[in-house]
């Protein structure tokens, strides 16, 4: 009867808890400002920015969770510049070409050496893709050890979700899936061909995510890694593909078959560049409160967002600071004011709750991936990760995104949640863009944890039913990793109030329930949850 109480109780404040729009608007506003500097990784706007983070956790009356009674887990990485002076040239049976850094192509040596020479025979791949389940397989046992590797992003296309997940992009179309699978079959390079309907995005956003300095896990002594990792643009891609006598259309034509086999484009690749390489001290913010329940406490809810964006890069119309107001202030202040709630609670929840707040989410999850490498719970000890990452800041949402969460025993409590707040749960609107496999609730997911992002629909109240889907459009072609990524006074934040009130609601809950949840039957991650779970 007590424990029954106990979740009635909780229920109950976590509903009435207040959660501020206004709140959140306030953290959005510091944590997007130029003094920030566009929270770079291991300069002084993210220092600054984790800093911040840790004191409002502190304020909060969360604890520090970190390293050594702090705030912080520390994230050693290794920072990899390629410097302006790069070049990939190319040559044929009849003539050759150059390429541009940054308005050509962008890449980086991943070995992290300070410079990188080497020539190599390009052979293409399709969609670089291996998938014994779906009969699939780019590589068809063809050796291309020591070969630069040419393909395309995404996956051979099918409305059949049951082949590559239909419309909805699996891990395989992934781009960095293509480099671990290039790198498993022995290339010593792999360029992407981009375009946007592969990518899901314009060139902008690929070459100032990728024309930057990169974070990497050092490698340790011994490790292999691709000597060039990168992209061209489409045209640059037509360009080199004309070299072999081949065309975009025709390759992609080709690589959207079963019978696809590995084409060697008799043109031979030369790559020189130079990078700037630094260590990169860098940390996750960390806080928790603990749960009222001696035994129960040891276990943790997740709740997650990425402090870091782009910091300082090439200007664009004169502004150089990418600001990363809705990538991804947004979610650090939500983050920020569920911890406020949560410690503010006069009867906590069984479960503790961990606020994580990760770094280098854009370097490529290594933050999260760290993390779930050195969990400060384990895996098999938290019950959820509930990941906040880019909110429009639009007004209220009639509607819910949870991708992934349908793949949980946690379901029906996400369900009943969404009912609560009389929230429609959605589909992903745009599940071409692989969304699930770009956030850091993938990281967690991959250790096991069952793990989702909470993000609001395409359907907002009183506006027209395409208003959402124009939203993300200007969004993903004007703002995104852009320097007009920036805080604006207009915005209206009662639909980030009532996502984190959904969060927040769905958090208590899953802290007090039982038995752990896990991942359903078949799931790509259930066998990482069933090791975590096994007794140590």
């Amino acid at each position: 009867m007590k424990a029954i109480f106990t979740f009635i109780c909780c229920i109950s404040l976590a509903q009435a808890q207040p959660i501020s729009g206004e709140r959140i608007r306030a953290h959005v506003k510091f944590l997007s400002s130029d003094l920030l500097e566009g929270r770079g990784v291991a300069v002084r706007g993210g220092d600054l920015a984790a800093d911040y983070i840790a004191t409002q956790f502190a304020l909060a009356g969360a604890k520090p969770a970190g390293d050594n009674g702090t705030y912080f887990q520390k994230v050693p990485l290794v920072g990899v510049q390629t410097k302006p002076d790069a070049v990939i040239s190319a040559s044929g049976s009849a003539k050759d070409a150059s390429f541009r850094w940054r308005d050509d192509f962008v890449g980086i040596d991943r070995r992290q050496q300070p410079s990188t020479d080497f020539e190599a025979e390009a052979i293409f791949v399709g969609h670089g893709i291996v998938a014994p389940e779906y009969q699939w397989d780019d590589f068809k046992g063809v050796d291309v050890k020591g070969k630069m590797l040419v393909l395309f992003t995404n996956e051979p296309p099918s409305t059949d979700p049951k082949f590559f997940g239909g419309r909805a992009l699996t891990y395989y179309g992934r781009w960095s899936y293509k480099f671990e699978e290039a790198l498993r079959h022995g290339a010593i390079g792999a360029i992407i061909i981009h375009t946007t309907p592969t990518a899901g995005y314009g060139w902008e956003v690929v070459r100032n995510s990728w024309g930057r300095e990169e974070p990497y896990v050092k490698l340790a002594s011994g490790d292999a890694e691709l000597a060039f990792a990168g992209w061209v643009t489409q045209d640059a891609g037509a360009k080199f593909l004309a070299l072999a006598g081949k065309t975009l259309d025709d390759l992609l034509r080709a690589a959207d078959t079963r019978d696809f086999r590995p084409i060697p484009l008799g043109v031979k690749v030369r790559v020189a560049m130079r990078s700037d390489i630094r260590e990169m001290n860098t940390k996750n913010v960390a806080a928790i409160v603990p749960g009222s329940d001696q035994q129960a406490s040891k276990e943790a809810v997740i709740f997650s967002a990425h402090w870091d964006h782009l910091g300082v890069g090439a200007p664009v119309n004169g502004d150089a600071i990418y600001n990363g107001a809705v990538d991804n202030a947004t979610g650090c202040g939500i983050l920020l004011e569920i911890a406020r709630a949560w410690a503010a609670l006069p009867q906590k929840p069984r479960r503790s709750a961990l606020f994580l707040a990760v770094t280098a989410e854009e370097g490529g999850l290594r933050g999260s991936e760290y993390y779930a490498r050195h969990p400060l719970i384990p895996p098999g000890n938290t019950v959820v990760a509930l990941n906040y990452d880019a909110l429009q800041p639009v007004g209220k949402s009639t509607g819910v995104v949870v991708s992934g969460a349908e793949r949980t025993t946690l379901w029906p409590l996400v369900q009943d949640t969404a009912k609560r707040f009389t929230l429609t749960i959605q589909p992903d609107p745009r599940p071409e863009q692989g969304s699930y496999y770009r956030s850091d609730h993938f990281s967690f997911a991959r250790a096991g944890i069952p793990s989702f992002s909470i993000k609001e629909s395409n359907e907002f109240a009183g506006k027209p039913a395409s208003y959402g889907a124009e939203v993300f459009r200007e969004f993903n072609e004007k703002h995104y990793h852009q320097p007009s990524d920036e805080y604006r006074d207009n915005w209206d934040f009662s639909g980030l109030e009532e996502m984190a009130k959904f969060g927040f609601t769905l958090g208590v809950d899953a802290a007090n329930m039982r038995p752990m949840p896990t991942w359903n039957p078949g799931d790509e991650f259930l066998p990482a949850r069933q090791k975590s779970l096994q007794p140590r």
